[in-house]
């Protein structure tokens, strides 16, 4: 069986968008490496990626022009089987590779069958309102905050939904040259 784990990147100062959604922090200044080695061995444990339909829109603009020449994780997002919870998506395409899969109806259901479905990981980046509701689901086994050196606030906080606390336990913390930090949490 396969565990979720929700990544996001977050502002020093918690949020992981500003007020209107706007994520223009995540290009804070810094020599910030996107292929950093922590992280690409989060992906190279995924089997599937997980996203909602407002991320699935920023992803399918952006990815599907990017090679492992631009960017290494590029590789992995375009040819992992993406998954795109909506109620309102007929079709999710991903330029020239494999379309992504709409998943309609309950978001739970859909995470616990993916679940399932998949030994390795499950990757749901960014999705703000998804990410809330499945840790109040408790379906979310790890948690990823990506921290940018930047404070901005206020904004979105990266859990909206979430109606009681979920308890944390560190596994990993990764400081970065640029200041970036990756804090790993196994949900209790």
């Amino acid at each position: 069986m396969g565990r979720l784990i929700v990544e996001q990147i977050v502002s020093a100062d918690g949020f992981a968008a500003g007020p209107q959604g706007e994520i223009d922090f995540m290009t804070a200044p810094g020599d910030f490496d996107p292929d950093d080695p922590g992280q690409l061995a989060m992906v190279a444990r995924c089997d599937a990626i997980l996203l909602g339909r407002h991320t699935y829109g920023m992803f399918a603009q952006y990815w599907p022009e990017r090679t492992a020449a631009d960017e290494s994780i590029a590789s992995f997002i375009n040819g992992a089987p993406k998954h795109v919870v909506s109620n309102t998506l007929a079709r999710a395409p991903w330029g020239d590779y494999a379309s992504a899969t709409v998943e309609p109806g309950e978001p739970r259901d859909t995470a616990r069958r993916l679940k399932h479905r998949y030994r390795g990981d499950i990757i749901l980046w960014g999705s703000l309102m998804l990410a809330g509701a499945l840790l109040q689901a408790e379906l979310v086994d790890q948690v990823r905050l990506r921290i940018v050196p930047v404070l901005i606030g206020e904004g979105r906080t990266a859990t909206p939904g979430l109606r009681h606390f979920r308890h944390l336990r560190p596994r990993e913390i990764d400081t970065l040259p640029s200041g970036h930090v990756t804090l790993v949490y196994d949900v209790l």
